[in-house]
This record gives structure tokens, sequence and C-alpha cells, in this order.
């Protein structure tokens, strides 16, 4: 009988042998690690990517709010804007104007998680994007399966292990411009070119995007005193919102002080931002006052 035992249980053995081994087989591979050469310092001159202008520019001080995508294994192993090589693997990112290579922190305003990447590449080129990440950032940050995601952004640092010469704070590479005539200069509007001139650093506070302009006014009348307001209409996609600016503010430490200020007012997503990015009284024609 023994043998005959042993006989009837070989058969079972081996298929389940068989099976683990296809099991194993059959588990996705993890990627190894494309190996990395070193990028280089790089800040840029300003560019222009279908028919929007891009300005970098070294600001310590940069602070954002907006919304993140994310790429992945269509330029997985490409040259990065500063000659690294993109793995998707990484915690990575692209910005349009932050210096290269640098750190910055992003914070998930949906679902609160952060994370520091290293921003060694130029993008995202889509209207209403302001930071690409990495297809294993928008993972460890929860938004990988939903492609986009509210964030803030923060400038930590310089990365220190690229070659050449880093940018400086405060720089910021320009070509010659050539000189407006007095027919432009007209068409363009007196007033608006005097306040773009006045506006060369400024320090401005902005709240978040609202759905309604209701609520934009509601929030701008709460802010009533802390310093000049406006409201600039911008596009989300097929979606128009309302944005809250408050400024322009001539000190960092006042506008600092506004910001908190604001912030404790129950709008936590509010930010700083300088030298006229986003809310510039440049584009003084697509505010409307709120007096």
């Amino acid at each position: 009988m023994m043998p005959r035992t042993r006989t009837l249980r070989l058969p079972g053995a081996l298929l389940l042998l068989l099976v683990l081994a296809a099991c194993s087989t059959g588990r996705p591979r993890q990627e190894q690690p494309l190996p990395q050469t070193p990028g280089v310092y790089k800040l840029g001159t300003p560019y222009t990517v279908n028919g929007r202008r891009y300005r970098p520019q070294f600001d310590p001080a940069y602070e954002a709010v907006g919304i993140a995508s994310w790429y992945g294994k269509a330029f997985h192993g490409r040259r990065t804007a500063n000659g690294e090589i993109f793995d998707r693997n990484r915690l990575t990112a692209a910005h349009p104007t932050l210096p290269l290579p640098s750190l910055v922190e992003v914070t998930n305003l949906e679902t609160g998680r952060r994370l520091v990447v290293r921003v060694n590449d130029r993008g995202p080129f889509v209207a209403g994007r302001l930071i690409d990440l990495s297809e294993a950032a928008a993972r460890e940050l929860g938004f990988r399966e939903k492609g986009l995601a509210r964030v803030r952004v923060r400038f930590l640092r310089l990365a220190d292990d690229a070659r050449g010469k880093p940018p400086r704070p405060g720089q910021a590479r320009t070509r010659p411009e050539r000189t407006v005539s007095p027919v432009v200069a007209e068409g363009a509007g007196r007033e608006g070119l005097r306040r773009c001139a006045e506006a060369a650093r400024p320090y401005f506070v902005q709240l978040g995007a609202f759905r309604e302009l209701a609520r934009a006014r509601k929030a701008a009348r709460r802010l009533r005193g802390l310093a000049s307001i406006r409201f600039e209409s911008t596009m989300l996609g097929n979606e128009r919102l309302a944005r809250v600016v408050l400024g322009p503010i001539a000190s960092e430490a006042v506008a600092r002080s506004i910001l908190d200020r604001v912030r404790r007012m129950g709008y936590p997503e509010a930010f700083l931002s300088a030298g006229g990015r986003a809310a510039a009284p440049c584009l003084a024609g697509r505010f409307l006052s709120l007096g």
C-alpha cells in the first residue's frame, strides 16, 4: 500500500511546483535604476512654448499653488533640460522657470502628503499646470491614478551635485529687447506701461482660485484694509476661476506678515509671489478692481 500512496501523491507535488514556478515568472520585475550622468547648473534665457512666454528666474522665496501632473514611460531614459537622465522611478520633476537642478517641497493639498523632489527638467507646457512630477513622485503623493492634483510648491535650495557655475539668487537671464514704438505704447495704454514700470519688484499675496465670483468678492471684502485688492480671471481647463490678489506690496517683510494673517483668517492655500509673476500689474487689462 505504501508504494501506491507515494505514486498517487507524486503528480500532485509536481503540479504544485509547476504552478509556483509559473507564478514566480509571471511577477513583474522591478526596473533597475537608470545610470546617471552629472547634469549642469542651468537657468536659461526667456523662451516661448505654445505661444506662452516663460522667464527663468532664481527666486529663493519662490512658493506657488497650482495643478501638478506627472510624466513617465514615454520620457524614460531621455535627457532632461540640464543633461541628466530622466528616470520615472526617481523623485524628480519638471518646472518651467526654476533653476536647475534644485530641490523643492511639493505638498498635495488634497491629502496633505509632502515630498522633496529634484527639479531637473523644463515643463509642463499646458495651460493651468504648475509642475510635472515623475511617475514615482506622483505615486508617493497619491495621485498617480487620478493624474492631476492641487499642490503647493516651495523652493528649498539648489542641488549641490551639478557641474558648472551655480546661478545666483535674483538672477534672471534676459535677451536684449527691442524698443517699443510710440504707436505700440499708445495701443497698449500709457497707464498700463506706467504700472508695469512701477512693478519691477513688488510682492503679492495670492489666494486660491474660486469657482464662484461671489465667493471671490466675499473673500476680498474680508481682506479689505490689508492691501490693495484685485481679482484675476483665469482658466483651468474649460473652467473659469477667479483669483484674489493683494498687492503690490513694496516690502517683503510686510508681504510675509500679510500672508501669515491671511492664512490665519482661513485661507491656507495663500502664497507669496514676487517680481510680477502671475499677478503682475503688467496684466492690468485682465484685472477688475474691487474698489
